[in-house]
């Protein structure tokens, strides 16, 4: 009895003010967000304090702080949120134009360098109350948990051996190819296995100890280790690094090639044969039927096919 006492007087606003000041950790901020007056917010964090017997957000210097419960209730008043959302919003359709969403898209950024960029603008053209946020894809992102939870929406990235245990969707291949310097004597005098093995490569820093992605899982798998002499955890800023020294970038022509025509490098056949990288869209059965998550994959889908070269 005392827990359905409790339970009713409870609304879904009170979970968003819930929410709100514990990540904003301010009330003023959270106020903001809110678009609600500053009063009305602390009111409602009295209440909130009354009904959890605890104070939730606590003074910490010049600034506040959750409590060991105000921290325990962050991810559950997320949820709730976003189970609302979906309950609300797949009962009468996704509306683009109408509709204010909140698009989460966790991805590498050894994609396309456009492919992003050009998502965000299409989301925001054609939904324009949404908001989107991109998430960083790493090896140490346990990316089924983040999309079970609702942390994402959709993953976008490359596996030598997709998930099973995930809906799936191919968005391109792309032949694995090296960069280098104009400079390289690769350009020149071309390379075979051994010396493309002992020359000195570039690659991600990894994010936890023994990661690796799939360039060196695929060589590992052959016996193969080629000589990494530097990383750098900004995949984006790699062909530049390549493009000043002897170094050696291997990964996707369609990664590569947008840089061939801004940087003295050269795009070069790689002298071991790996397969194609095949790239995906990745999403869990709590968004499969879901009319804002198909209209979202939709873009992922129109955007990575536009990118494609000629």
């Amino acid at each position: 009895m005392r827990d359905q006492q409790l339970f009713d007087k409870i609304d879904l606003h009170l979970i968003r003010v819930l929410h709100t000041v514990l990540t904003e950790r301010s009330v003023s901020r959270a106020a903001l967000k809110l678009g609600m007056y500053q009063p009305a917010v602390s009111a409602s964090l009295k209440r909130l304090r009354e009904l959890a017997g605890d104070p939730l957000l606590v003074r910490s210097g010049a600034g506040m702080v959750p409590t060991d419960a105000g921290l325990r209730m962050v991810e559950p008043s997320a949820s709730i949120l976003r189970a609302a959302q979906v309950l609300f919003s797949d009962a009468r359709g996704f509306e683009p134009q109408a509709d204010a969403t909140t698009f989460r898209v966790a991805a590498a950024d050894y994609l396309d360098p456009h492919f992003l960029p050009q998502l965000v603008s299409q989301v925001k053209s054609l939904a324009p109350r949404s908001q989107i946020e991109i998430h960083p894809l790493t090896a140490a992102s346990d990316y089924h948990a983040q999309l079970a939870q609702g942390e994402v929406d959709v993953v976008v990235g490359n596996w030598l051996k997709p998930p099973e245990e995930l809906h799936l969707g191919k968005l391109f291949s792309d032949r694995i190819v090296c960069m280098v310097s104009s400079e390289h004597p690769a350009v020149k005098r071309g390379w075979t296995q051994e010396g493309w093995l002992e020359a000195e490569h570039i690659a991600p820093t990894p994010t936890h100890p023994g990661a690796r992605g799939v360039i060196d899982e695929y060589l590992e798998g052959l016996g193969l280790v080629r000589n990494i002499t530097a990383r750098c955890p900004h995949f984006g800023l790699l062909p530049r690094m390549v493009a000043s020294s002897l170094l050696v970038l291997t990964t996707g022509r369609q990664f590569c090639e947008r840089y061939a025509s801004m940087l003295p490098v050269q795009i070069l056949e790689c002298p071991v044969p790996f397969p194609d990288l095949v790239y995906y869209q990745l999403w869990h059965e709590r968004t499969h039927q879901s009319a804002a998550g198909r209209w979202l994959r939709e873009r992922i889908k129109g955007v990575a096919a536009s990118l494609k070269p000629a």
